[in-house]
């Protein structure tokens, strides 16, 4: 007991119990008892990663992970410690420029999650204390307090809800910001409270704070005159989430229950796990190629320098001190190592981690900003949440697409219904029915139809068998019933479609599913109109006019696990009925079997049609049985430990032995262009998976509106229904059609040519593969572990080979199995997962690329994306013309950075050759530490924003261009050998060019001869032109940007190279090598000659390869019928050819 209460008093370890306890207005309960205030949290919210204190420790720390940082830093200190040819500045400057920028990056956004934080944290909310209303800052709020909350203001912390200003005791909320669901959802109070809060005395005990948004488990003590407490058992439907928005209701009061950084919004925030594309690990292995080059470097000049000093005497001028004498010979070796190191470093291109950074950091507002990407209908555009990826949009081998509101609209439509067997279709026309004609219009015209009493019941269950909500209007009930009254009735059937399909601001539905709204819409249709619930009583508008009112008495929620929901209702006449509405798959083995063959066919006929469907039963109780159930919900409510479980069991023995009634079908259109985008990403080497929970039937039919499937596409089905089929276990029967399939989709498949990855055009035959959630269990968990192994590489190599493959009654987690399975696949192919819903979020965040759709079901997989866009049809343009673009810029510059440092560096090496391995610099401190920072940087910048080698017009209509640049292409090693090559090519002719210039010692007018400064300043200024010109050379699209930086940055350098050599200032004087040698060398006709010379002949093959050279591959004629000969000599034809 003294233990438990100094945990309470210092708020001891809460993870060591499993509830907590809070005292509602911080009053003590009963009223008897010493009050010992708990200790929690506050309600500040921290997202931000440094504090003003830690900035610099921690950021540097970051900072240096790095191996590029961390690897400088070393050189930096070598250069410090050890007598090394150049001045530290050299490597520290750039190092420095580095780590500042990068600091800078992200010292303002974290700036930024602070302003954040201190808007959430000081935002004003209406606190109740001892009766009286008082505003206080938000972060003051504490666990226990009772806060009021208006409309449309946003919940300080997580709440329960004790009033609303609703006569029925319920409220509205969107949780859009948290699980990204859009739709209404209605919360309800705790019953039977006090009407004036102040005198509330309860205590709450409910389970520790964790991040489930959709689970909550706790009761509430209330205590009243010395009595036995009441207790009321707190669910989801009592729990107002921090984050949440209160709507339709004008004011709200709820007691604060966890706060700050323990409320679920908090908890539920946490940073995505970092994703590194392609591009990266190719960085990181040519890295690695030319350290062991640097390595070499050093080791060849420290060796030969030593070999060099036994065959030659020690030069007079250079005579060796008494304390170098001295020195271990070893010791000396491993610094003049070191010195080379140092001196050859430079080979190694830290500010291209910069570069990359800013290219990708700025290349992303080219997506945010793109006009085809606005949507007028949410008036938005693209979203980027992460810029890392831009390249990895052009290596897409796999997408994974979700079906509703991704594929589809989300824009449900009642179609049909089904009762006892005959179909009812609201329209004109007529549809050919199991053998008969029926004429479809009005129920009670149909000459083949159910009885009157069973069309009745149906359409009462799909008026009550919902959680919809009607929102609050000006206009009377009765004025409500009156304009009903006045709609055209034809029989009894309501046919205004302006009332039928609302566009009126008098009246609207709530709810958190479209599918409900639309089958309350069509329950109108026939007649029967939904009022709405007021005080626990259901009303509904019948055909005579007349208003049924009903009791409702439980809820029983949809689950994903269940697939259905039920509601229990009693009648005026006091009848007690459950209706109860699902999934077929849910619902057939739950009613009486006599009825489920005349419903089964009309389900799977318009789930052939592409119709989502939901079979309807209801069931009589009479007292007894509602009275345990009763009973048995009301206990299960109360637990605090295993709250759901005990629950389903109560569902699963209520719902069952329950009479099948009929079905419904509702329709969700293909979303726009969804065919044409499939297409073209199939064109482009894409294969496409579609992971659905939808039924096998509903998605099969989408597929093929979609074109995934072709009417000559062998379906291949691996589901509960073919692993069934047979007599023989699952087990054997899926051992046998894994068999089956692999022989005929990969063993007896065509063998593809070579060249074409990934093409199933040239194939003869086109398969496609349907798997259901079951059955994927299976593969994925076999019974033994040699089996699972071999049955996952069976269904991978099946798929592989498949035109489009077909997952449906996925749960969220399978999703995610699914994508990992691919993802660690052989060859590790890039994926992409797109979705629009909260249950996509697995997938969206598995995948290397996620994109997000801004649907209907919310943000929650937009936040959680890296990419959003608000079609599907925007998916198109992203992939094959910004993914496309931007991986063969990004490529073109990691190539371009490594040979202009190899040219750099290659003839710093040379030099040594001939100055006794000296360590002596060829080039000047400046030049060394400009040439990355100031000389070569904006350019390539510029390209790598700007360049398209093809127009985007032609990327969008030949969608096999994107195979060109499939599997890293211009980052292989046939590639970076190439570009090695020249880098090495070009450093030789600006060493030996300028060597030969050099022959001829005198070389100015009045006899003077050219010094070692000289020299490296003529290698530079060669070098400095030829690799920018080499850069203008590849630019295929020309803009002003593009002009003003080459030649801009040309001329900067000429300008620097006059300034720097005519500085006299005495700070300067030390280091200053370069006094006038620009303008001298300059001077020189000889040196002006040279440098032109050796800059052509440089660039003299890579012109004739520009010019001479004709385009190839598949696309060069098609190319240059459209007059685009410019796009045909692109980089892709330019550096490699296509095979056909």
């Amino acid at each position: 007991m003294l233990r438990r209460r100094l945990n309470r008093l210092f708020g001891g370890d809460e993870g060591r119990v499993h509830s907590r306890t809070i005292y509602v207005g911080h009053k003590s309960c009963p009223p008897n008892e010493a009050y010992i205030p708990p200790k929690f949290c506050d309600n500040r919210i921290v997202s931000s990663k440094y504090t003003v204190w830690n900035f610099l420790p921690k950021n540097l720390f970051e900072q240096f992970r790095r191996i590029a940082n961390f690897y400088f830093l070393i050189i930096f200190l070598v250069q410090v410690i050890v007598d090394t040819p150049t001045s530290p500045v050299t490597s520290g400057l750039p190092l420095f420029f580095v780590i500042t920028v990068t600091a800078v990056k992200q010292g303002y956004e974290d700036w930024l999650r602070h302003k954040a934080d201190r808007e959430v944290n000081e935002y004003r909310v209406s606190v109740l204390e001892d009766g009286r209303r008082i505003r206080k800052m938000s972060a003051k709020i504490k666990v226990g307090d009772i806060v009021e909350v208006e409309e449309d203001e946003t919940f300080p912390c997580d709440l329960i809800l004790l009033q609303s200003s609703r006569d029925d005791g319920t409220c509205f909320v969107t949780t859009a910001s948290l699980d990204g669901e859009s739709n209404h959802k209605t919360h309800y109070t705790v019953a039977d409270l006090e009407s004036d809060l102040q005198y509330l005395s309860s205590t709450i005990e409910c389970e520790q704070p964790q991040p489930d948004l959709y689970k909550f488990v706790g009761r509430m003590h209330i205590y009243r005159n010395s009595q036995e407490p009441d207790v009321r058992s707190l669910g989801p439907e009592n729990l107002l989430l921090k984050g949440a928005n209160l709507k339709n209701t004008q004011k709200i009061c709820g007691v604060a229950v966890y706060t700050g950084m323990e409320t679920k919004m908090a908890l539920n925030y946490q940073g995505k796990s970092q994703k590194r594309s392609a591009v990266e690990k190719s960085i990181n292995a040519f890295l690695l190629v030319y350290l062991f080059i640097l390595v070499s470097k050093a080791l060849v000049c420290t060796t030969l320098k030593y070999v060099w000093q036994g065959k030659h005497d020690e030069p007079w001028y250079n005579e060796k001190t008494q304390k170098e004498k001295d020195t271990n010979q070893y010791l000396k070796m491993f610094t003049d190592f070191l010195s080379f190191m140092v001196l050859f470093n430079f080979i190694i291109p830290v500010s291209m981690y910069v570069t990359v950074e800013m290219q990708k950091f700025l290349g992303s507002f080219f997506i945010a900003w793109d006009k085809d990407f606005f949507d007028p209908e949410i008036q938005e555009g693209a979203l980027v949440n992460t810029s890392d990826l831009n390249e990895e949009l052009g290596q897409v081998e796999y997408i994974f697409t979700d079906k509703t509101g991704t594929l589809t609209q989300n824009n449900m439509e009642f179609i049909e219904c089904c009762i006892d067997g005959f179909q009812y279709k609201h329209g004109d026309g007529s549809s050919e029915l199991d053998g008969f004609c029926v004429t479809d219009g009005p129920v009670n015209k149909i000459q083949q139809k159910a009885g009157r009493e069973r069309e009745e019941l149906f359409l009462r269950a799909l008026c009550l068998c919902h959680t919809v909500q009607i929102k609050e209007s000006t206009m009377h009930r009765q004025d409500q019933i009156d304009q009903i009254d006045q709609i055209d009735q034809v029989d009894g059937l309501g046919v205004d479609h302006e009332f039928l399909h609302p566009p009126q601001k008098e009246t609207g539905f709530i709810a958190s599913s479209p599918d409900e709204i639309a089958l309350v819409k069509g329950a109108m249709r026939y007649g029967f109109t939904f009022l709405g619930l007021e005080s626990k009583n259901m009303k509904i508008l019948n055909r005579n006019k007349d208003v049924e009112t009903y009791e409702l008495l439980h809820v029983l929620n949809f689950d994903p696990v269940r697939r259905r929901m039920s509601v229990m209702v009693r009648s005026k006449t006091g009848d007690i009925l459950l209706f109860c509405k699902g999934a077929d798959s849910s619902m057939f083995p739950q009613v009486r079997q006599e009825e489920v063959e005349r419903i089964r066919m009309h389900v799977e006929r318009n789930a052939t049609e592409g119709y989502r469907t939901l079979c309807v039963a209801y069931k009589h109780l009479n007292a007894q049985e509602y009275a345990r159930a009763d009973a048995d919900l009301r206990e299960a409510r109360l637990a605090l430990q295993d709250r759901e479980e005990k629950l389903m069991a109560v569902y699963n023995r209520v719902e069952t032995d329950m009479i099948l009634i009929g079905a419904t079908a509702v329709e969700d259109q293909l979303q726009d262009e969804a065919a044409q985008t499939m297409e073209a990403l199939q064109g482009a080497g894409m294969k496409v998976w579609v992971l659905t929970g939808d039924k096998m039937e509903t998605a099969k039919s989408t597929c093929y509106a979609c074109g995934l499937f072709k009417k000559n596409t062998e379906l291949l089905e691996l589901t509960l229904r073919t692993l069934e089929d047979g007599g023989r276990s699952r087990e054997e029967r899926l051992h046998d059609l894994l068999l089956e399939y692999h022989k005929k989709a990969v063993q007896d498949a065509p063998p593809v040519k070579l060249g074409i990855t990934r093409s199933w055009s040239v194939a003869g035959h086109d398969y496609g593969f349907i798997i259901d959630g079951a059955s994927l269990s299976m593969v994925l968990s076999s019974s033994s572990e040699p089996n699972s192994r071999r049955y996952k590489n069976l269904f991978l190599q099946i798929c592989q080979n498949c035109t489009a493959v077909l997952c449906c009654r996925m749960a969220p987690l399978q999703k995610a199995q699914i994508v990992k399975l691919v993802k660690n696949s052989k060859g590790n192919p890039i994926t992409l997962s797109v979705g629009d819903g909260a249950n996509d979020v697995s997938m969206i965040l598995e995948a290397h690329v996620g994109i997000g759709i801004k649907g209907k079901e919310g943000r929650q997989a937009v936040k959680n994306s890296d990419y959003a866009i608000p079609k599907l049809k925007h998916l198109k343009k992203l992939l094959l013309a910004h993914g496309h673009l931007y991986y063969v810029r990004i490529a073109h510059l990691v190539q371009y950075f490594f040979y202009k440092n190899l040219c750099f560096i290659l003839p710093q090496f040379l030099y040594q050759f001939f100055c006794g391995y000296s360590q002596q610099p060829l080039y000047d401190a400046a030049y060394l530490t400009m040439y990355n920072i100031c000389f070569t940087s904006m350019p390539i910048l510029a390209y790598s924003l700007l360049e398209q080698h093809i127009c985007i017009e032609v990327l969008l209509e030949h969608s096999t261009l994107y195979r060109d640049i499939a599997k890293n292409a211009m980052l292989r090693w046939k590639l970076f050998l190439y570009w090695t090559a020249l880098g090495i090519f070009h450093g030789l002719v600006f060493f030996f060019g300028v060597r030969f210039l050099f022959s001829n010692p005198a070389l100015q007018d009045n006899g003077q001869v050219f010094g070692n400064w000289s020299y490296g300043t003529i290698v530079f200024t060669v070098l400095v032109f030829t690799v920018t010109l080499k850069l203008a050379l590849d630019t295929r699209h020309w803009t002003w940007i593009n002009h003003f930086v080459i030649w801009g940055s040309l001329a900067f350098y000429v300008f620097f190279s006059f300034f720097w050599g005519g500085i006299i200032c005495r700070p300067f004087l030390k280091h200053q090598r370069l006094y006038f040698v620009f303008a001298n060398m300059l001077s020189s006709v000889s040196a002006w000659l040279v440098i032109i010379l050796l800059i052509l002949l440089s660039l003299l093959p890579e012109i004739l390869l520009v010019v001479l050279r004709k385009p190839r591959g598949p696309h060069a004629r098609q190319l240059a019928e459209g007059g685009l000969l410019q796009a045909s000599r692109s980089l892709l034809s330019h550096h490699f050819p296509t095979s056909t």
